[in-house]
């Protein structure tokens, strides 16, 4: 199955093009089908092709011969080889079922949140796309195709978070996402262009044997190959210093920002550092970057959270600072952990968007969580689904954001050192955060004072059954999945022993497992962790259910710090009046003096100088014999002198 693992990307674009073509002319019901079974065929053959690599051995997983597969030679010029490849290691088949699974929960939600959009079919030609996108992102099998996929989810994110353009603020936020990208995607293409002319070939499989017995750790090449494509992943995964496009893009529908935050786009990064695990094993100082930038990030935007009111923007957030925890994971070298927490993450992230769209479809769109309170009994399943995707990203145990929060922890501390026990230090901090955030939107939208009018309050209905179902089987696997990381039997921990062949060549190159295996410890960290998220929650309690006042007296402590961080630390300001505005004024300089008076000064001039010399010209031209007469003679006898002359 292994070599048709293309029809994992080819169905979702093959859905995009039959709704994008005849879309207008189906009716609701077949535009759905095609919308979301394109998608679960996607997940079936992933499912298969998972269920293939399960029964290979360990060297199996990661042999060309079984997991790569030609579908066209695309670009054989010269040197440059880039065949139209798949992937389809173990990395790969997790991130497709993330993608595919998750996604069609997504697509299923929609068909009942967007039912009564006039854009119906544009919506879903949209989203499969984004998820076919993202899904050839996933599979590729050299560094161009992969650039396409980028590219695409790029764009992809464009149309969706602008998919109401005639509103300004979704056109808006649609272009900042594209144009923050963009400075990314520079820095991206320059490593993918560098990787080429040190190696001739674009192919992972050449690049990383090659770069692995090439090359050494600390080599300035690897150093500056791994920094360029980490620039494009700040930008597509949202982190310190280009995340400022996530939070504007909850202008888009709520299944959108789902899809974005859950299992597309900001994953992206997360997911080609993992893949060129090989190459930032040979750049130490690169790994420290991506670890301090995680680290960094997952506090910054944690702290940011803590202060917001809109209940979308909060979520948004959320994600940079849990993206910012695989990078963490990633940066101290325990990327099956990073990829881990990837999983875990899509699970209650999507379920904690999708049960604030069931929230606004309930109040007719309203974000500001001081107008909500006490819905749970009003919205009864909601309630209950967005306190289990709570408890899962506060990392309560056995929930699924337990498992991998405390490895990525765990994996931080162990390994030692002054990184490592610095982004323990942070990554416990912002664990504290998180809980205490997600449990004061918790509180404020589900419990405590209820600020909703009474005309508003009769008007609450549950979700209908398609968007209540997908909530309903994403709050199971926020309970079950992290049970895959556990040691079963002889066997070892399933999801890591997965993905250990992936990893192993880097790993190798990093010194192997050189973290503590002392279990006492790890017991004493992990307690630490729990009770962190436990502290969160009883203090997010206390704030906004047992003492609602006591957040005044404490905004009132804080003074204009708390305004700073209510303020998003006026970054957005910063980046105007640093960026935007002299590239604005710099822009109109090129328009008014290099275009007006340099270029189209040049051209209109010259052409002024032609009509002048044709109107010169046309005085020649009088009509009559004897003028025309006279000019032969004079030019005869110009001619007859010059031959005497000379």
């Amino acid at each position: 199955m292994l070599e048709y693992a293309y029809l994992i990307v080819l169905c979702p674009l093959l859905g995009c093009l039959i709704n994008g073509l005849l879309g207008r002319r189906l009716p609701k019901v077949l535009v759905s089908l095609v919308a979301c079974g394109s998608v679960a065929a996607s997940f079936v053959v992933a499912a298969l092709c998972f269920y293939e690599l399960a029964h290979l051995a360990p060297a199996q997983r990661v042999d060309p011969g079984l997991v790569q597969a030609t579908v066209f030679c695309w670009i054989p010029v010269g040197t440059l080889q880039a065949n139209f490849a798949t992937l389809a290691d173990p990395l790969a088949i997790v991130m497709c079922l993330v993608v595919s699974g998750v996604g069609l929960l997504i697509h299923i939600y929609s068909v009942g949140y967007m039912g009564d959009d006039p854009d119906y079919p544009r919506y879903f030609t949209y989203l499969n796309l984004f998820a076919g996108s993202m899904l050839l992102l996933v599979l590729a099998s050299n560094f161009l195709v992969f650039f396409v996929g980028w590219e695409l989810v790029g764009l992809c994110s464009y149309l969706l978070i602008g998919f109401w353009f005639e509103r300004e603020a979704a056109a808006a936020a649609g272009l900042k996402a594209f144009v923050v990208n963009r400075i990314g995607d520079f820095g991206f293409l320059v490593g993918i262009l560098t990787i080429f002319a040190l190696f001739g070939t674009l192919d992972f499989g050449a690049v990383f044997k090659d770069a692995a017995s090439r090359s050494y750790p600390g080599d300035p090449w690897m150093l500056a190959i791994t920094l360029l494509l980490f620039m494009g992943a700040t930008g597509k995964s949202a982190q310190i210093p280009l995340y400022v496009w996530l939070p504007d893009a909850m202008e888009g529908p709520t299944p959108v920002s789902a899809l974005i935050h859950a299992a597309t786009m900001v994953t992206a990064g997360v997911y080609m550092v993992a893949r060129c695990s090989v190459l930032y094993a040979l750049a130490p100082a690169s790994l420290v970057v991506v670890g301090a930038i995680g680290a960094a990030t997952a506090l910054y935007a944690a702290s940011i959270a803590m202060t917001q009111y809109d209940l979308k923007r909060v979520l948004a957030y959320s994600t940079i600072s849990q993206i910012g925890y695989m990078f963490l994971a990633c940066g101290v070298g325990a990327f099956a952990a990073g990829i881990f927490h990837l999983m875990t993450h899509a699970f209650f992230k999507a379920l904690l968007f999708l049960c604030a769209g069931a929230v606004m479809h309930a109040l007719h769109g309203e974000l500001d969580i001081r107008r909500m309170g006490r819905l749970s009994k009003h919205l009864p399943l909601t309630w209950r689904t967005f306190w289990v995707a709570c408890l899962a990203i506060a990392g309560v145990p056995i929930f699924a954001g337990f498992f991998s929060k405390d490895e990525i922890l765990w994996s931080a501390f162990s390994r030692g050192g002054a990184l490592g026990l610095a982004c323990w230090i942070v990554g416990a901090a912002a664990a504290l955060m998180t809980a205490f955030y997600m449990f004061r939107l918790y509180y404020l939208v589900f419990r405590g004072q209820s600020h909703i009018s009474d005309e508003d309050r009769e008007h609450l209905r549950e979700a209908p059954a398609s968007m209540a179902l997908p909530l309903v089987l994403l709050a199971i696997l926020c309970v079950v999945g992290g049970f895959v990381w556990l040691p079963f039997w002889e066997r070892g921990q399933v999801f890591e022993g997965f993905l250990q062949p992936v990893f192993a060549p880097a790993l190798a190159l990093m010194g192997g497992e050189h973290g503590l295996h002392a279990a006492p410890l790890e017991a004493a960290v992990t307690a630490v962790s729990v009770l962190l998220a436990l502290a969160g929650i009883y203090l997010a309690y206390r704030a906004y259910v047992l003492s609602p006042d006591l957040t005044q007296r404490i905004k009132q402590a804080l003074g204009g710090f708390y305004r700073l961080v209510y303020d998003k630390y006026r970054v957005d300001e910063l980046y105007t009046a640093g960026v935007v505005n002299p590239g604005h004024r710099l822009s109109q300089w090129f328009w008014q003096f290099v275009d007006d008076k340099v270029i189209d000064a040049a051209v209109l001039g010259l052409a002024t100088a032609c009509r002048q010399f044709g109107e010169g010209l046309r005085y020649t031209q009088t009509g009559y014999v004897r003028h025309y007469a006279l000019a032969t003679v004079l030019g005869a006898a110009a001619i007859l002198i010059y031959c005497l002359v000379r």
